[in-house]
C-alpha cells in the first residue's frame, strides 16, 4: 500500500499547516481528543526550535525559503503512539485548584507547565465558555484538546474542583518533562560548544530516529528506574539538598514505572523518603480529606486496594516506620478499614434502568479520634453519607489497634511477599527518636503523601 502524499512536503519536512491537518487526520480514532491547529495555535511556537506534541518533542527547522517545518515522520510517529494510549473517562485526577499554586505568564515560547495554565484559563477568563463567548484565543496542550475531556466538579454548591482522566495527565506530565531535558540538553550544547559547525545530514537523520528527541546534536540518556537508591532517608533532610529535583527528574516513577517521577514521595507519619512518583500516582494515593481527621473514600481506592494492590502496598513499605510496624499511615488505614474490613457492613440498593443488580449506596466516610502516637485511645468511625434510610448512618465504630491487627492479617493474604519483609524485626535504621516531619510548602498541594 502506498503512502498518501501529503501536501506542502519537501525532502522529508512538511509545513507547520500541513502538519497540523496530518496530525488531525491521523488521530482522528484516538481515544484521547486532538486538536486541529496543533502547531500554528498557541502555546506552539515554531520560533523557539521545538513544537510539543503528545509527549514528544518535535524540532521545527527554518527552511531556505524562510517558511518553518517539521520532520513528517516525527509527527507520524507521534500519532501512532498517542492512537496507542488507552483511556479510561472515569479514572480521573484532580488536577486543581490547589492553595498557594504559583503563577505564570501565559505567553508563547515559556515552558509547558500544563497544570498552571489550565488554572490561568479557568480562573482568570472564567473558564473555557466565559473565554469563548469573550473571543479570548483558545489554545491546546501538547496537541491535546484537554477541553473535551475536562470535568468540573462542585462541592457544597461552592468550591469547584477540576479533573481529567489518567492516561491524559500521564501524556502531559511526560510531555512536560520531554521539554524540560530538550530544553536542558540545548543549555549544555550551547555553554559548551567552542566552535560551531553545522551538523551533518548523518547526524541530523540519527536525531530524528531516536525515540526521545531532546536537541538535535545532544540527545540525553533515558530515564533509569528508581532501585532504592533514596531509602532510609529522611525527607526534611533530603528535599532541602541542591539539586534534588533535578536527580529526581532522572527517574521514572517507582510505581507505575512508565511515567517521568516529578516529587519525592514521603511518610507523614515517620518523615521518611518513599520514593520519587509522577505527579498522577502521587494525586492517586492522596486522601480526600474533608477535614484533617476526616476522608471520604472514593472509587479511586479501588485501585489502590483491589487491582493493584501488591505495587502500592510495596510502595507504602519502603517507609521504615510502616514495615517495621505492619501498617500503614493513619489516613490510609482508616481508608482501608472502609473500603475493604467493613465492605459486607455496607448497604446496598437496586441498580438503576431495572437491572437486576445491587450496588452500594451513599458514599462512604471514615474519621478518627486520637492519633497513631496513642493508640489505645484512637478510634475509627465508619459511615455512609447520603444513604436512602438515613442520611448519615454509621457502619462501625474500629478501635485503631484492631483495624491494624485485621491488615496485617489481610497483607499476609494478599501481598506475602511484602508481609513477609515486614514486623517488628525489621527495625533498619529507624531513629532511636522521634523526629518531627517538615511539612511540604511547595504549594501545589500534590505531595502529602
Amino acid at each position: 500500500m502506498s503512502e498518501r502524499v501529503t501536501p506542502g512536503r519537501t525532502g522529508g519536512l512538511i509545513t507547520l499547516v500541513a502538519a497540523g491537518t496530518l496530525w488531525a487526520d491521523l488521530t482522528t480514532d484516538s481515544a484521547v481528543p486532538t486538536a486541529s491547529a496543533a502547531f500554528t495555535s498557541f502555546p506552539a511556537n515554531a520560533r523557539v526550535g521545538y513544537v510539543l506534541l503528545s509527549d514528544r518533542v518535535v524540532p521545527t527547522v527554518k527552511t531556505s525559503s524562510s517558511q518553518w517545518s517539521v520532520p513528517e515522520i516525527e509527527v507520524r510517529r507521534a500519532a501512532a503512539e498517542l492512537n496507542a494510549v488507552e483511556m479510561d473517562r472515569q479514572d480521573l485526577v484532580r488536577i486543581g485548584p490547589f492553595r498557594g499554586a504559583p503563577k505564570q505568564e501565559h505567553t508563547e515560547g515559556t515552558p509547558l507547565r500544563w497544570r498552571q495554565r489550565i488554572a490561568w484559563e479557568l480562573q482568570e477568563l472564567g473558564g473555557p465558555e466565559r473565554a469563548a463567548r469573550e473571543g479570548a484565543r483558545p489554545y491546546h496542550l501538547a496537541g491535546i484538546d484537554w477541553r473535551r475531556i475536562l470535568v468540573q466538579q462542585t462541592r457544597d454548591r461552592t468550591a469547584r474542583t477540576w479533573w481529567l482522566p489518567r492516561a491524559v495527565v500521564r501524556l502531559l506530565d511526560a510531555a512536560e518533562h520531554s521539554e524540560t531535558q530538550w530544553l536542558r540538553a540545548a543549555r549544555t550544547c550551547q555553554a559548551s560548544a567552542v566552535v560551531t559547525e553545522p551538523p551533518s545530514h548523518h547526524r541530523q537523520a540519527q536525531a530524528l530516529d531516536s525515540r526521545q528527541t531532546t536537541s538535535p546534536d545532544c540527545p540525553t540518556g533515558p530515564l533509569r528506574p528508581y532501585n532504592g537508591e533514596l531509602q532510609g532517608h529522611l525527607y526534611s533532610a533530603l528535599s532541602r539538598k541542591p539539586g534534588t529535583s533535578r536527580k529526581v527528574a532522572g527517574w521514572t516513577c517507582a510505581v507505575c514505572c512508565t511515567a517521568p517521577a516529578t516529587v519525592l514521595d514521603h511518610c507523614h507519619e515517620h518523615g521518611y523518603v518513599r520514593a520519587p512518583v509522577c505527579h498522577s500516582c502521587n494525586t492517586q494515593e492522596r486522601p480526600d480529606h474533608l477535614y484533617s481527621n476526616d476522608i471520604r473514600v472514593a472509587n479511586h481506592y479501588t485501585r489502590l486496594f483491589n487491582t493493584h494492590t501488591a505495587d502500592w502496598l510495596r510502595h507504602w513499605h519502603r517507609c521504615p516506620g510502616c514495615r517495621a510496624r505492619t501498617t500503614l499511615p493513619l489516613p490510609h488505614l482508616a481508608a482501608w478499614t472502609a473500603f475493604i474490613a467493613c465492605r459486607s457492613l455496607r448497604p446496598t440498593h437496586r441498580a438503576p434502568h431495572g437491572s437486576r443488580g445491587r450496588k452500594p449506596c451513599g458514599v462512604l466516610r471514615v474519621s478518627w479520634t486520637g492519633s497513631h502516637s496513642a493508640p489505645g485511645s484512637c478510634l475509627l468511625t465508619v459511615a455512609v453519607d447520603f444513604c436512602p434510610s438515613g442520611e448519615h448512618r454509621v457502619l462501625a465504630r474500629v478501635p485503631y489497634r484492631e483495624a491494624a491487627e485485621r491488615f496485617s492479617t489481610w497483607l499476609a493474604e494478599t501481598a506475602p511477599a511484602v508481609a513477609a519483609a515486614a514486623g517488628p524485626d525489621r527495625l533498619d535504621g529507624l531513629p532511636a527518636r522521634f523526629r518531627p516531619v517538615i511539612a511540604d510548602t511547595s504549594g501545589e498541594g500534590l505531595a502529602l503523601f
